[in-house]
């Protein structure tokens, strides 16, 4: 059998399920602290921060992988999560796929804070340059306002540089990409249907979505409020971890 359609799965494999139940537990919790005590109470506990942050904390490496923005995006990545996480879950065992799915989010979390760094820095220079009064400081302000928070011109450079460095990532889509590159990489051949209609090989499925996501990440695209090099570094790391585990079989490919 050589296509893929996520409706051959009918029985939800142990650690996915378990996902899926969580995920949605804390998005209700999310969403009820919002309604209760404000919003972004509990994702300025729970989801990522930089380390140039205030509000970083070690557990958020972990528990930003259960947290999400709106339900448009859980629901995004819990379909996905169930359409091949299954798969790799049925394949090597739940130990194991609990094992990939967590390196795979800490993988992305580390990658992401990296790019993070090197980003604020040219803020944090920026702002400090204002502070003394160089000449061109605020041109570097408005210049990195402009790409980083387009439509959010605010006066107060003070202002833009707290809510940058305050700002949270959260969710599951670093393992979910760990996923992704986990199933093209033993099932190439494997047919996806795009929209339950166009077939696609899942090789050149994970090669082209990888593709867009390093030119979106070149591009720096930070306006769009996605975490390109999160994804991209979960891609990664889920695939140097099943290939190290697939060395000694490296003819089994489906």
């Amino acid at each position: 059998m050589s296509d893929f359609r996520p409706g051959n799965f009918q029985i939800l494999p142990t650690i996915i399920k378990n996902l899926l139940i969580i995920n949605v537990l804390v998005y209700l919790a999310q969403v009820t602290a919002t309604k209760a005590v404000g919003e972004h109470y509990l994702e300025d506990i729970f989801a990522l921060h930089t380390w140039q942050s205030t509000l970083f904390r070690p557990w958020q490496f972990v528990t930003y992988l259960f947290m999400h923005g709106d339900f448009m995006h859980l629901l995004g990545n819990m379909f996905v999560l169930w359409m091949f996480g299954s798969v790799l879950e049925n394949l090597w065992g739940p130990k194991r796929f609990l094992v990939f799915y967590l390196i795979s989010g800490l993988g992305a979390a580390f990658c992401h804070m990296i790019a993070l760094y090197f980003e604020n820095n040219a803020m944090l220079n920026a702002y400090n340059s204002l502070m003394v009064n160089s000449p061109d400081a605020m041109s570097k302000i408005l210049a990195f306002i402009e790409k980083y928070d387009p439509g959010h011109r605010v006066n107060d450079p003070t202002y833009i540089v707290e809510l940058r460095l305050n700002t949270a990532t959260l969710g599951a889509s670093g393992s979910v990409f760990g996923c992704l590159a986990a199933f093209g990489y033993l099932f190439p051949n494997r047919y996806i249907y795009l929209n339950f209609f166009l077939p696609i090989k899942a090789k050149w499925f994970v090669i082209g979505y990888a593709a867009v996501e390093f030119f979106s990440a070149v591009q720096n695209s930070a306006g769009d409020n996605v975490a390109h090099i999160a994804h991209l570094g979960g891609a990664l790391v889920g695939l140097i971890l099943v290939y190290y585990w697939n060395k000694t079989n490296r003819r089994n490919f489906y």
